[in-house]
């Protein structure tokens, strides 16, 4: 039970040997020692928390926070010393703070938990009592035979048994795992792929032996032990065995798979990073803040407990005749007494240490993020999906970040590969209407609209349509007539290929007259212009990264022996003896500038000698037992020689919309982009130079196919010696996986060197724990800058947890990234918006809300310091105790916070058609020790002048008596100390008030109200609480305090003036500060005022019938430079760079677009 217990709450998994045993159909042993071995099972989990774990889990992360393991501390010294207050004024909003915070993150952490019982509870099939029974996915377990049909996903690590094709062969896509839409062969041993039907699988007797799970997705090692009969047949089993939980099945039928690894131990969920708590750079500056004050707070409170001791030493104030001690006060220890006096200080000044600035940020972060699902911005009506926030820790983060991680397919691009031009002998092509058309003719043109191809076309489309690894989709080979229509017209035929430009080129070459039909034994098929012709695939010299280039051997229908070979020009060029060399160099050049993925084709004809030799020397080569990567290289060498080059190909990567826009406007933001991606080199680098990731100017560095140590160093320091001599110019670096992994294991400074001193690093060939690695690499480097990773794929789900902001894309490779993101968008493109606009709106008003707690509080608390010099430091309270409780919970609360969900000190307009002004807030800047040290010192200020304001104009006021007189030498009877304390009080709040009225740009009808609302509810609060006699209350020392302070005319006047002389030094700073040093916010500011979207950012922006008041703020807006005379209208036209129609709710005002 207590092992249980302990795996429930993650400190304990499930002990593991070496290797596993798993019986198929979990058919174990009869006899014989057998130890069964347990398996986790089938769920997968994205949440933080169990049922088990929340509470203490949950509660250890709230007393991380130095404010609530503050005020837990300060609770439990009120329940055991006596205080001055009463332990309910800790204890009860320390409760309110963790409750409401607990059912937040319980909140967002359900979500969660329902992502996951929707992939949980998704059907499977599983063979069980020789039949097909229906399940839920998280039913699954080790060893049960599961069917997975066409176009579903793996839903655990399968062995492949079987498949609807003789061979037991299967294709299936990765992209959701690797980022590779390819298709890759799997394949089943020969015992098993003859078992095709549910109950020939149902009487398989077989053991498997396996590898305990690992994260590697390319490394499988195993076997398999078959009992037929008498005999047991073991047979291997590698990756091409294996099918991978995420993986989809495509181009069959139906596969049978036994399940080997499970839930959390398959290699998708591995190569997840485990869920840690992120924490914005926000919430730690505010810890660091509360440090300050508590620092602030155990000064005062010494100070204090040291003049008490040191006022009492005199004898006559020792034992006042109004104070006398107890018998036990008078025989306790000193030291104890000391100890006592201190801690009552410190529950008296309690207060600077603000905890409902953390219940405050709580609503405000958990009520600021539905502003990103309202936003129509960043909806996207063509999947009608709209953003996503599962984490609203890091709202602010969104305005801090310094680097972005990309993925590349399904992120930057579509995934969609369209043909768009060729090159056939020195002669440019584009494909109009179904037709290949020189440049330059149309369909008007007199050789524009031909029905035939030329010789040299027609042999250029069939090198396309036979040298590629292309597949049909095998619905479509069944039947006697195949995939044609009796009228000889081609039915619409389902390509699958090994590389998605292939499938373009075999699609674009079916459309302009020559169809790849499919494949049957060792014979390729194509239709001519309706003609069909078989040819004879005798070889295939696969694709490899050194040799940049694929090669298939065939024999024509008249029997002639022909090589057709494609690849990178830089492989194909130099092997080319005929045909227009020159001319296609300048066309594929040509395509490479319009960002076109570039190929050349090739070919040559073989007389029956030298084929004789190529057949000889590729059969010694591929049999050889030593060196055989070597051999097959200089065979293929030889053979691939000699070229006549037939053309080139320009394929497009459809980019999503306005990726190159947003990659600009990041770069103007001062954000680094950073392209990891497990594609292939070439392809990566094309795809980066369409997108604006590298520019044509760029100084383009490699680091890529390193096996050495050695090598991969002396590469590092030849590029950091470059990049110093060439510090004009700007580089870009690409780096492979093998490279990275050599150059991260002892060069890692001299990397992240050269790297920072690229403008675009991209990283190709990438397993997904390597990304991580990148993104940690950067996150934990001196600068520490913040991190922001985004993809759409399982595979990038180790990068999205791992950096301090995951943004998950809602693209076609299943939810995996989106349920363990922070936030999810539908396209590349809503980045900007979330970032300059939601960023930046977060970060400044979460970082005033911030500050101006601390600011209030620190005016809430030192008046009851300086009260205490004037009762000898006997710890009275200046405040009534309901005061105390009200001050933050509900007279000074709602106007921060409505700032805090609503201001807007820039247009959204200007702040995504200007990144630079993200600038102006990076590397925290408004939260740091300048604006902080402002900050407090103001409260300071604020508290003297409400302090000694009050005491020196009131103090000769001898109409204010009746509570607590104090005789005082030289002066007439000083008014009573509540009166005085209420005064005090009244002044702070109408101020602190007025401040936040001052910090306030974007005024709505619900400013208004919360504003002028929390002043006037204070006044009519404090009317009823003094005003009546209350039965419930023990004692009630306010009764008729507050109308005796009003009925003063001299207390009018000195609550008008201190508050004016509070601000005025306030509005003085702005006004010098805003014309002599504006920041560019600022300068953007002025730039809205002459551009006629002034009255946003000003106090004007109110309904029309709100005229009370008009004149006082029309002058403080022109004292301000925040309104003009003319009061231009808000509006915003449509010429203005791509944001023409901003749709968001964040933009709606409470005036009419024509007037202000």
């Amino acid at each position: 039970m207590l092992r249980w217990v302990r795996q429930q709450l993650g400190f304990d998994p499930p002990h593991q040997s070496d290797t596993r045993t798993i019986y198929i159909a979990n058919r174990f042993p009869q006899h014989g020692h057998y130890v069964p071995q347990k398996f986790a099972d089938n769920r997968i989990i994205s949440s933080k928390y169990t049922v088990w774990n929340f509470v203490p889990k949950n509660l250890f992360e709230q007393f991380r926070r130095v404010a609530n393991f503050y005020f837990l501390i300060i609770f439990l010294v009120q329940l055991m010393i006596d205080t001055p207050t009463s332990p309910i004024t800790s204890g009860l909003p320390l409760f309110f703070v963790i409750t409401v915070t607990a059912i937040k993150q319980g909140y967002e952490d359900w979500l969660r938990h329902k992502a996951d019982n929707e992939v949980n509870g998704a059907p499977v099939y599983v063979v069980r009592s020789g039949g097909l029974v229906k399940t839920r996915s998280k039913n699954i377990r080790v060893g049960d035979i599961v069917r997975v049909a066409k176009d579903e996903t793996f839903p655990v690590d399968l062995v492949l048994l079987s498949s609807d094709r003789v061979d037991g062969s299967c294709h299936v896509t990765t992209a959701s795992l690797d980022g590779e839409t390819n298709l890759k062969t799997h394949v089943a041993v020969p015992e098993t792929a003859v078992l095709q039907s549910v109950a020939n699988l149902d009487k398989l007797v077989a053991v498997i032996e396996c590898q305990q799970p690992e994260a590697d997705l390319y490394r499988f090692v195993g076997r398999i032990t078959i009992s037929q009969q008498t005999e047991e047949i073991v047979r291997p089993l590698g990756p091409e065995s294996l099918l991978l939980r995420g993986a989809r099945l495509k181009n069959t039928k139906e596969i049978f798979g036994v399940a080997v690894y499970t839930g959390m131990e398959t290699k998708m969920a591995l190569n997840y990073k485990s869920k840690s708590q992120k924490r914005s750079a926000v919430e730690k500056s505010m810890n660091s803040f509360l440090i300050i004050y508590l620092i602030i707070l155990l000064f005062e409170a010494i100070l204090s407990t040291i003049l008490k001791y040191a006022w009492q030493a005199e004898e006559k104030w020792d034992e006042p005749w109004y104070n006398g001690k107890t018998e036990h006060e008078r025989n306790s220890s000193k030291i104890l007494r000391f100890i006592s006096d201190f801690l009552a200080f410190l529950v008296l000044y309690n207060f600077i240490i603000p905890i409902s600035l953390y219940v405050t940020v709580e609503m405000q972060k958990f009520l600021g993020s539905f502003f990103i699902g309202w936003d129509l911005d960043l909806y996207h009506e063509e999947t009608n999906q709209r953003a996503q926030v599962n984490t609203s820790d890091l709202n602010e983060e969104l305005g801090q970040v310094e680097y972005v991680f990309t993925d590349k397919t399904g992120t930057l691009t579509e995934n969609e590969m369209q043909f768009r031009e060729c090159s056939i002998n020195g002669i440019k092509y584009q494909e109009v209407n179904g037709k290949l058309t020189p440049e330059g003719f149309s369909e008007d043109s007199p050789d524009g609209n031909r029905h035939s191809l030329m010789k040299e076309e027609e042999l250029f489309l069939k090198a396309v349509c036979l040298c590629h690894t292309v597949q049909i989709n095998a619905d479509q080979t069944d039947g006697a007539d195949g995939p044609w229509h009796a009228n000889g017209i081609a039915a619409p035929l389902e390509y699958y290929a090994s590389s998605p430009d292939e499938k373009a080129l075999v699609e674009a070459a079916s459309r302009v007259g020559v169809v790849f039909t499919g494949t049957s034994g060792d014979s390729m098929e194509i239709k001519s212009l309706g003609k069909p012709e078989r040819y004879k695939l005798l070889h295939v010299l696969e694709f490899d990264p050194n040799r940049r280039r694929m090669s298939v051997i065939v024999e024509s229908p008249s029997g002639e022996k022909l090589l057709f070979t494609k690849g990178a020009e830089s492989s194909i060029l130099p092997r080319s003896k005929s045909g227009e060399i020159d001319k296609t160099r300048i066309h594929v050049d040509e395509f490479a500038l319009k960002g076109l993925r570039t190929l050349c084709v090739a070919y040559r004809r073989f007389t029956p000698e030298e084929y004789q030799e190529v057949g000889k020397r590729l059969h010694e080569a591929r049999t050889a037992l030593q060196q055989r990567e070597e051999r097959l290289a200089d065979v293929f060498n030889f053979i691939e020689r000699d070229l006549e080059l037939l053309g080139a190909t320009g394929v497009e990567d459809k980019l999503q919309e306005k990726v190159q826009e947003t990659i600009e406007a990041l770069r103007l933001a001062g954000i680094k982009v950073w392209v990891l991606t497990g594609d292939k080199h070439e392809t990566a680098v094309s795809v980066s130079l369409s997108c604006g990731h590298f520019h044509r100017t760029m100084n383009i560095l490699e680091l890529v196919q390193h096996k050495s140590d050695s090598t991969c160093a002396e590469q590092l320091r030849q590029l950091a010696k470059r990049i110093k001599e060439d510090h004009v110019i700007q580089h870009g670096l690409v780096v492979d996986g093998t490279s990275l992994s050599l150059a991260l294991r002892e060069h890692e400074k001299l990397f992240m060197d050269v790297c920072k001193n690229c403008s675009a690093v991209l990283c190709c060939r990438m397993a997904p724990l390597q990304k991580a690695k990148v993104v940690r690499l950067l996150k934990t480097s001196p600068e520490k800058p913040i991190t922001l990773a985004i993809g759409d794929g399982a595979n990038d789900v180790s990068m999205i947890q791992e950096a301090h902001v995951g943004i998950g894309i809602m693209g076609k490779e299943g939810r995996q990234a989106v349920r363990n993101s922070d936030y999810a968008i539908a396209r590349f493109k809503f980045l900007s918006k979330l970032l300059f606009v939601h960023g930046h709106f977060y970060y400044i008003r979460i970082a005033t809300l911030v500050q101006y707690f601390f600011y209030k509080n620190v005016c809430f608390i030192t008046p009851q310091f300086l009260y205490q010099f004037f009762c000898l430091f006997s710890q009275q309270t200046l405040y009534d105790s309901v005061y105390l409780t009200l001050y933050n919970i509900c007279f000074t609360s709602l106007p921060v916070l409505i700032y805090s969900l609503f201001e807007q000190h820039v247009h959204p307009h200007v702040l995504q058609s200007k990144p630079v002004l993200y600038r102006d807030i990076s590397k925290n800047a408004h939260l740091g020790f300048k604006p902080f040290l402002y900050w407090t010192i103001l409260g300071f200020f604020h508290a003297f002048v409400f302090f000694y304001g009050s005491y020196l104009l009131m103090g000769e006021d001898t109409s204010l008596l009746g509570n607590g007189q104090i005789l005082k030498p030289n002066r007439q009877m000083m008014f009573g100390n509540w009166t005085f304390g209420t005064l005090v009080f009244t002044v702070m709040v109408i101020t602190v008030t007025m401040k936040m009225a001052l910090e306030t740009h974007f005024w709505t009808w619900i400013n208004h109200f919360v504003t002028w609302g929390s002043i006037v509810f204070y006044f009519i609060f404090s009317l009823f609480y003094g005003g009546i006699i209350w039965p419930f209350l023990h004692t009630q020392d306010m009764y008729f305090v507050f109308v005796q302070l009003l009925s003063s005319g001299s207390a009018w006047f000195a609550i008008i003036l201190i508050v004016v002389a509070c601000l005025f030094l306030d509005v003085v700073k702005k006004v010098l500060y805003r014309h002599l040093q504006p920041t560019s916010t600022e300068k953007a500011q002025l730039t809205e005022a002459g551009s006629g979207i002034n009255c946003l950012d000003s106090m004007c922006c109110v309904s029309a019938g709100e005229a009370a008041g008009a004149s006082l703020r029309g002058v403080l807006e022109r004292v301000t430079g925040r309104c003009g005379a003319g009061r231009p209208s808000r509006s915003w036209s449509s010429s203005d760079p791509f944001y023409a129609n901003d749709r968001s709710i964040l933009t709606l005002s409470t005036m009419d677009s024509a007037t202000c």
